[in-house]
């Protein structure tokens, strides 16, 4: 191979520009010994970009594998709580619409109890004005008889008048009829006297009649009136009972809209989010199937091009090119040293452009405070000036690879830690959330379990005092029955003495009426005592008789107060039973809520923990940096830029001076 096959081979390669400013005195050695070096170093760089790539794609791969178990734990959670949600939904609108089955009966029950009761006034109130008719005519029966009769029973027994009085009377028209067949006017006593008894016999007869009929009529208007009461105070009853039934079920089924609506709101946001999480899940999974193709095309791409150069060392290290490039080229070499392969500057030309380049990057490395620039130009001054733009050029190609792969950085940075931050915030919000849910509900368990206790005490101190009261009740009935024994057989026996000396007494007071001679007198007894001594008897026993009494009625109110007690403590025992279970029932509730409330917030909390770790590892690549990203990148932007100015003095008056 030729020197200029060689030059152009340099040019087309990219390393050496082909505005002729590269001249064989930059190469160190034979041709074929730069361009199997050129090779080694591509085949370097190649090994180098392959490892980097595989590690960014790594850190990529770790970063899709961390987004899906996230990803598939959220799903997961969401599924359990849609699943819960859907249950609960179910449950109570099963439960709304028993409740609504059961006010619908109840609203049928009480709508046909009030008709029974607007047809039951109405009958009631028919019978009532039937009865004050039938009653009123009734008495003016009554009252017309009674005023016949008396005019009947005068002196004058004037018919007419007593038919006048009638005939206001539509029940006394069969009377009416017998008296006008009476003569009219002012008969004579004697004349009349049969006729007007027989009349006002019948009057009576009526009137004892009627007299009946409107207590038969009292009568029934008081038992239809009681049967009345008695039916609407039932009737009342039941639809008061049925009323208050159906508002707690209202209520209990209002509750329990409002906790199905609540929960289906809950189901519509969890089923948006599982939404979200797969087709998020999905794209990420995409994603990665695209980029981890695109990585193994690109790793199987980096791999062939690798072995074509080490292939292309292989065979130009070989016999057939280095051999005979030793052989050959270095005589040839050595004369083109002498004269310039393209007609070369002088050297005073060259090193003046190369000063000048040098203390140009040096004014530049001094205001920009770049070690990168300075160090440049004491190698630029230092270096032979077939090396110099070579260098400049490389330079800015490693500062502008360095730019786009901190660039590239700075993106993947920013992306981690926004999705860090947003993760973060969100389980720390979700846990502090749960935090306050279980502190809320633990002191609703802790208050619940202090009601239950208080009620299961109550519920004992009841339950004792009705012991107690039962014994207490049984020996004050021992007692009081005893004690209404004794004074009956008191009684017995004070009747039996008062007998034996009523008639022992009454006996010996025949025989002291007869007079005797007093030294001959018969023993009569103590007769000046008896009557203090039976009064005494009289008090004693009416003593015994009180006693009995009393004690019969302390017994009585004794057993009223004790059912009374009874009953009432009996009622607020099984209510108080009943709340404890209701209270047991809604603490059993609460303890699963709590349950399931500290695993979420363990769950969340193992998220969280995951993000701060996460955080913690990208701080010291992406946050904890003593020149920020846009600082770095403005320096190195005006480094390339003094470099490319460098460049461009070296290219221009460079060239020229060749």
């Amino acid at each position: 191979m030729g020197p200029f096959l060689v030059l152009a081979f340099l040019v087309l390669a990219g390393v050496a520009p082909a505005h002729g400013t590269i001249t064989m005195t930059h190469i160190r050695g034979t041709p074929v010994q730069k361009v199997l070096q050129m090779l080694t170093d591509m085949v370097a760089k190649g090994n180098a970009e392959k490892g980097d790539e595989a590690k960014v794609f790594e850190d990529y791969e770790h970063w899709v594998h961390g987004q899906k178990r996230d990803t598939d734990y959220s799903i997961k959670q969401s599924k359990e709580q849609i699943e819960k949600l859907v249950a609960e939904i179910d449950k109570a609108e099963s439960d709304i619409k028993v409740l609504s089955a059961d006010i619908d009966e109840l609203d049928g029950e009480i709508g046909a109890w009030e008709a029974d009761q607007k047809a039951a006034t109405q009958l009631r109130e028919a019978q009532t004005a039937e009865y004050n008719k039938v009653e009123a005519d009734y008495s003016e029966s009554l009252d017309a008889l009674d005023r016949a009769m008396a005019v009947l029973s005068a002196g004058t027994g004037d018919v007419a008048q007593a038919a006048e009085l009638l005939q206001k009377v539509p029940m006394l028209t069969g009377v009416l009829s017998l008296l006008q067949q009476a003569p009219s006017g002012t008969p004579a006593v004697n004349a009349y006297e049969s006729q007007s008894g027989g009349i006002i016999e019948l009057l009576e007869k009526f009137k004892k009649k009627f007299k009946k009929e409107l207590e038969d009529v009292v009568k029934t208007e008081m038992n239809s009136a009681h049967a009345f009461q008695m039916e609407m105070l039932h009737l009342g009853d039941s639809i008061e009972s049925a009323k208050s039934n159906r508002n707690e079920k209202a209520e209990l089924r209002a509750e329990l809209s409002q906790q199905s609506a609540e929960a289906q709101a809950a189901l519509i946001d969890e089923k948006t989010s599982l939404d979200e999480d797969e087709k998020y899940l999905a794209d990420v999974k995409a994603t990665f199937m695209q980029k981890q193709a695109a990585f193994e095309e690109n790793q199987k791409t980096r791999s062939e091009e690798i072995t074509a150069l080490e292939k292309a060392i292989e065979i130009i290290s070989g016999g057939s090119v280095s051999g005979a490039a030793e052989k050959h080229l270095p005589g040839f070499v050595q004369q083109s040293q002498a004269v310039s392969l393209l007609q070369l500057g002088t050297a005073s030309q060259r090193a003046s452009v190369k000063q000048r380049v040098a203390e140009f990057l040096e004014h530049r490395a001094t205001s920009l405070s770049s070690k990168v620039l300075s160090l440049l130009a004491v190698q630029i001054a230092a270096s032979p000036f077939a090396k110099v733009i070579q260098m400049v050029k490389d330079l800015i190609e490693r500062l502008e690879e360095e730019a786009q792969a901190e660039a590239g950085h700075k993106a993947f940075c920013d992306e981690e830690l926004h999705n860090n931050k947003v993760q973060r915030d969100t389980k720390s919000s979700e846990v502090a959330v749960l935090k306050a849910t279980i502190e809320k509900v633990d002191s609703e368990i802790k208050n619940l379990a202090k009601h239950i206790a208080t009620l299961a005490k109550e519920q004992q101190e009841l339950s004792t005092a009705m012991q107690e009261a039962t014994k207490n009740r049984q020996v004050e009935k021992d007692e009081n029955t005893q004690t209404i024994k004794d004074a009956k057989e008191a009684l017995t026996a004070l009747d039996a003495a008062l007998a034996v000396l009523k008639e022992f007494y009454s006996k010996q007071g025949g025989f002291l009426q007869v007079k005797q001679v007093p030294e001959m007198a018969s023993y009569g007894g103590q007769q000046g005592s008896t009557g203090g001594v039976m009064g005494m008897i009289e008090v004693i026993q009416s003593d015994f008789a009180r006693l009995k009494t009393e004690t019969e009625s302390a017994e009585d109110q004794g057993a009223r107060e004790y059912d009374e007690f009874m009953k009432v403590s009996k009622a607020d025992r099984e209510s108080k039973h009943k709340e404890e279970f209701d209270k047991t029932m809604l603490n059993d509730k609460k303890e699963f809520d709590k349950h399931m409330a500290e695993k979420d917030m363990a769950a969340a909390q193992e998220e969280l923990d995951f993000a701060l770790d996460y955080y913690d590892k990208l701080k010291p690549q992406c946050i904890e940096v003593k020149v920020s990203y846009e600082e770095r990148a403005k320096r190195r932007q005006e480094e390339i830029e003094a470099l490319g100015e460098a460049y461009k003095i070296l290219s221009g008056e460079g060239a020229a001076a060749l």
